[in-house]
């Protein structure tokens, strides 16, 4: 048994390891419900779950991990469910600030945040502020974020720059399209995982993924442990990117 698993942590150690990994946190309520929990219980577990595979990136050497937190769509989830995500927000970056600095950990949350009251607004602005030169990890949490949103976004940023003659039609491109977008300064994901078993993005990343390795788990993600990101790393391993060139 120790032999396997010293050839296990062999193989992992000589993996390379993804700069950028981009997680779809997916399966909460199913996972709950498979085991006759509240609702709640499936995303307070998932919340939990973060923590340990942000711990496991910079264990493994992943500079920046996003992880797709609450989307423009959840708005429409029952009232209740919202606003038990909000406070599950608000509880995160309470019990996890004086973790982000221990750990040298930086936040940055990315998404439509105008929908949020301003005390949690607050909260956000001063801990990515605190965190902004912490250097372990990235830890990038789209929470109200749609990607056709921030597309269009962008779209209209340039659209006004256009107008206000800062900014020439035949000098728009994909660098100026991207310096536009919620975070222009992080590079697109190497490896975009998601769990609990759905093959689609539900816009999430669109422009980012555009040449990402995709990985699909039927994982629930409060089970998704580090044994499963290796795997998901070794995945990633095998692939051969190309990006278009042949």
């Amino acid at each position: 048994m120790l032999k396997k698993l010293r050839k296990k942590q062999n193989k992992s150690d000589n993996l390379k390891v993804p700069q950028h990994i981009a997680i779809i946190m997916d399966g909460n309520a199913r996972w709950a419900k498979s085991r006759a929990l509240p609702l709640q219980m499936g995303h307070k577990s998932g919340a939990q779950n973060l923590k340990k595979i942000s711990q496991d990136c910079i264990d493994l050497g992943v500079k920046i991990l996003s992880v797709y937190a609450f989307s423009s769509e959840n708005w429409n989830r029952p009232k209740k469910e919202v606003s038990y995500l909000i406070k599950l927000l608000e509880d995160y970056l309470d019990n996890q600030k004086n973790e982000f600095l221990k750990k040298n950990i930086r936040l940055i949350v990315s998404g439509d945040l105008s929908k949020i009251a301003d005390d949690l607004r607050q909260k956000i602005l001063e801990i990515t502020e605190k965190t902004k030169n912490n250097k372990s990890l990235i830890l990038n949490v789209a929470f109200s974020y749609g990607s056709r949103h921030e597309i269009i976004d962008a779209t209209r940023k340039i659209a006004l720059a256009v107008t206000n003659n800062l900014v020439k039609l035949e000098e728009i491109d994909e660098d100026l399209f991207k310096k536009n977008l919620y975070q222009p300064n992080i590079p697109d994901p190497d490896l975009l995982i998601r769990t609990a078993g759905d093959l689609r993005l539900s816009n999430f990343f669109l422009w980012q993924v555009a040449y990402s390795e995709l990985y699909f788990t039927k994982v629930f993600w409060p089970d998704f442990a580090k044994k499963h990101l290796i795997e998901a790393i070794e995945n990633f391993n095998q692939r051969e990117r190309r990006y278009g060139t042949r």
